[in-house]
């Protein structure tokens, strides 16, 4: 039996001591479940257990890098509990922390909070950080939002990092409003040729990973650089991209295995349009799960290198 894993992440003072407590009261959350509270970081809010429906909520504060899978299970089973709930250190990769969950624990939920005075300044000089955070989140709340403000900067900034992410916007009046700004892909779809220009590549790769159904049996043209497939027979390639997402330690490329007869006339980084459909298959790419694969109809070889050469989002 799977124990769900409640896991809350920002930085400091960013309002997610505050969110648990107003949740860990609400007799529609805590109905008497065992719930062991884990605190990796403690800020100026503190957890009151006074005013909890059911008292059943144990807090242990721990160090998210040094505790291990042993502890974490030895905590569980100290407190007999049925669920977690965590609050994440806002300066540490989340990444590490979920590698030492017990297997019995199962992510359930992962909301990300952001004090809307100090997230951007967060994204210039850590944004590593920031990325960690929104890229797994399901939905990310901006607190302490001004009156009137203008929140296409947040929201810009969150949709480019998760396209599914729900937004919710908390005023410093009190109020809350969920985003409804819609973000249309800037490529068409439904056009006979999905024509993806060289500044969407990064967006492009991103949606064909995250939503493969959209683009099942359809065509697709884009530039990329030729890349060869360890282990793979002659008539693959990879063409794709080098994509950077938040700074440039972490540029990486991304490639789409494509079937081409001709796949070893073709240089090794050397710049080609490819137009190709798309098809969800296994490949030993995806290591043995289904993803995308390419079935050439052209590749033009020679053609001038996209501007910007490494794509972002």
């Amino acid at each position: 039996m799977p124990y769900p894993v409640y896991a809350f992440t920002g930085f400091l003072e960013s309002g997610k001591t505050k969110f648990i407590q107003e949740t860990l009261c609400d007799p529609r959350f805590n109905a008497g479940e065992r719930t062991l509270l884990l605190v990796c970081e403690e800020g100026e809010e503190e957890y009151d257990p006074q005013p909890y429906p059911h008292k059943d909520v144990f807090l242990e504060v721990i160090d998210q890098e040094q505790i291990t899978t042993a502890e974490l299970e030895a905590l569980f089973r100290k407190h007999q509990a049925e669920r977690v709930v965590v609050e994440l250190n806002g300066m540490l990769q989340i990444g590490p922390f979920y590698q030492k969950m017990p297997e019995s624990w199962q992510l359930a939920q992962e909301v990300m909070f952001a004090d809307a005075t100090t997230i951007m300044a967060y994204n210039a000089n850590m944004r590593s950080l920031v990325v960690d955070k929104l890229t797994g989140c399901e939905m990310v709340v901006f607190n302490r939002v001004p009156v009137g403000a203008d929140v296409m900067p947040f929201h810009k900034l969150a949709r480019a990092l998760n396209r599914r992410v729900g937004i919710m916007y908390e005023y410093a009046d009190g109020k809350t409003q969920y985003d409804e700004i819609e973000d249309p892909l800037p490529f068409d779809l439904n056009a006979p040729v999905i024509e993806i220009g060289d500044a969407d590549f990064a967006e492009w790769y991103r949606d064909l990973g995250e939503t493969p159904a959209n683009y099942e049996g359809k065509t697709v043209r884009f530039k990329g650089q030729v890349a060869r497939l360890r282990r793979e027979k002659e008539g693959m390639f990879a063409p794709g991209r080098f994509v950077m997402t938040c700074c440039v330690e972490d540029i990486q490329f991304c490639g789409i295995p494509c079937r081409y007869a001709d796949s070893k006339s073709l240089a090794s980084r050397a710049w080609v349009q490819v137009t190709a459909k798309i098809s969800a298959e296994k490949h030993p790419l995806y290591k043995g799960d289904v993803g995308p694969v390419l079935t050439a109809i052209e590749v033009v070889k020679d053609v001038p290198a996209a501007d910007p050469d490494v794509a972002t989002f």
